[in-house]
This record gives structure tokens, sequence and C-alpha cells, in this order.
């Protein structure tokens, strides 16, 4: 084997890990990781006794180039972050950018992700989603970043620390509006948590009880989707118009539901009746 694993490892139950990632840990020439200390201890619980170097945000430039020369020589090297996949939040995607612009190859090995997992246990919409990492720690930059996120129509997906939980719900509530929200905290450990409720609701409660421990991920639901102004009705009409040119009634609702996230009902009504009547200008 040869080029850059991407493997993923378990998020807090050892047990999680994949029988692949076990393989391939076992079998590679070195384990890049964020801290040597969090992932031997995982290692030397399965008898892996591979090789371990640090990779993180502070020291990936310099040990960047001692990764790809190995890739480079026929070697192969596991990235790993402290739990779950790489490449959510660290700097992974610089060396898999690297090693492909080199010709090298890069394999996934699949793993637990704490944001699908909260995404799957918050009984929020799962069809489109957009994970925007950590929101910035003061609030009037906060807020700024959520006003950046208002309008996306889709499930939002954050990462928080415990001591901004509560401010960071309160200044979402503020931004977005009261939207169904959840926050999952410790996920696939003894601990595991998950409230649900109203971002107004969350933040007072999380204000109110003693500083909430572990890791924490917070899903916030869509914006409902409101009436359409008079440009916002011609811009879609014009691309429901230019869709059912080119494809069928359905298909062309379904290409423009998936380009503006609007209702596919509303859309599948608009088209009918577009399809039923002339268009402006014709003659008549």
């Amino acid at each position: 084997m040869t080029g850059l694993y991407l493997v993923g490892l378990p998020i807090g139950n050892a047990r999680d890990i994949t029988l692949r990632a076990l393989d391939v840990l076992g079998a590679v020439a070195v384990i890049a990781c964020e801290d040597t200390r969090v992932t031997a201890p995982l290692l030397r619980r399965y008898g892996i006794a591979t090789r371990l170097t640090s990779y993180h945000e502070h020291n990936a430039e310099r040990a960047r180039p001692a990764l790809l020369r190995r890739i480079a020589a026929g070697e192969a090297v596991a990235l790993v972050s402290d739990a779950g996949m790489p490449l959510v939040s660290d700097p992974g995607y610089k060396l898999v950018r690297a090693v492909l612009a080199a010709g090298g190859d890069v394999t996934c090995v699949p793993g637990a992700s704490a944001p699908l997992a909260a995404l799957s246990l918050s009984g929020l919409p799962t069809d489109r989603f957009l994970f925007a990492g950590f929101l910035p720690p003061k609030s009037a930059a906060r807020r700024t970043a959520i006003q950046a996120l208002a309008a996306v129509p889709a499930t939002l997906i954050l990462f928080e620390t415990a001591p901004r939980l509560a401010a960071a719900l309160a200044d979402l509530a503020a931004v977005l509006g009261d939207r169904p929200a959840a926050v999952a905290r410790e996920l696939t450990k003894r601990f595991e948590e998950v409230r649900r409720g109203t971002l107004a609701a969350l933040a007072q409660a999380y204000a109110g009880e003693a500083r909430p421990k572990g890791e924490i991920v917070v899903v916030v639901g869509p914006p409902e989707a409101g009436p359409p102004d008079a440009a916002d009705t011609h811009r879609i009409d014009a691309a429901l118009r230019a869709a059912m040119a080119q494809s069928s009634l359905r298909d062309a609702v379904d290409a423009v539901t998936a380009a503006t996230g609007l209702p596919r009902r509303d859309l599948y009504r608009r088209a009918l009746a577009l399809a039923a009547a002339p268009e402006d200008g014709d003659g008549g």
C-alpha cells in the first residue's frame, strides 16, 4: 500500500473503531495525528505499534514536506484527528491537496463524524445541511457570522465550546429568530445528551444551569420559506421555464427545487400553471 489514508477514529467509545481502520493503522509506515498523547492509548488498546508523528494547525507547514517525501518514496501514511473524521475543522485538507498535486493517491477510511451524528439525532431536516464549524468567540463578530448564514436554506451544524454555549444560543436566536434546534453533547460517550427545543428556550435553559461539560454540536433548523416578492417570483418563473424547455415538468421542478431550496409542492403547482398558460408577450 502507498499514498495517504484518511482514517476516521471513534469520537468517544473506542469500540466504535472499524476493522478496516485497524487494518490500515497497523499497515502504514507512519500515522500523522493531532496529538500523539491522544492517539497512542487507542493504538495500544489494539496492539498497534506504528510510529506516530504530530500534524496539527501549529506545525502543519513544517511537518507536511516530510510526509510528502514519505509518500513520494512509496510509503503509506495515515492521517487521523483526535476524534472522528480528519479534515473536519483541522488542517488536513492542505495535506490532501498537496498529495493530489504531487500525483499521489488519497484513500478515505470513513469513521465517526460528530456533525453527522448530531444531525441524525436532532430530529431536524436532513435532506440539506451546512456544517459551519466554530462561530467567532465575541458576540459582535458572532452575530455577523450568523447573519451570513441566516438565508441558507438548510439545517445548520455548528461546533461550540461549553463556556460560550448559552451566549451563542442567545445570539443565534437574536439573529435567526426562534428556530427549532438541538444541542448534542458528549456524542457516543457515557454521558451523551441531546436536548431539543427552540433556540431561545435552549439559550435560557443553559444560561440558568451550571456550565455543561464536554464537546458540543449545535444543530439549527432551516428558515421557514416565506412568500416570494415580485422579483423572486419572476426569477423562479424564469428558472422553471428554462428548466422545462430542457426536460420534463417533473425533472424541471426537481432541478429548481434543488437549486433554490423552495418547497417542491409550491414549485410543482407553479410549473403546472406556467405550462398551462402562454409566456408573457405571446400572442393571444
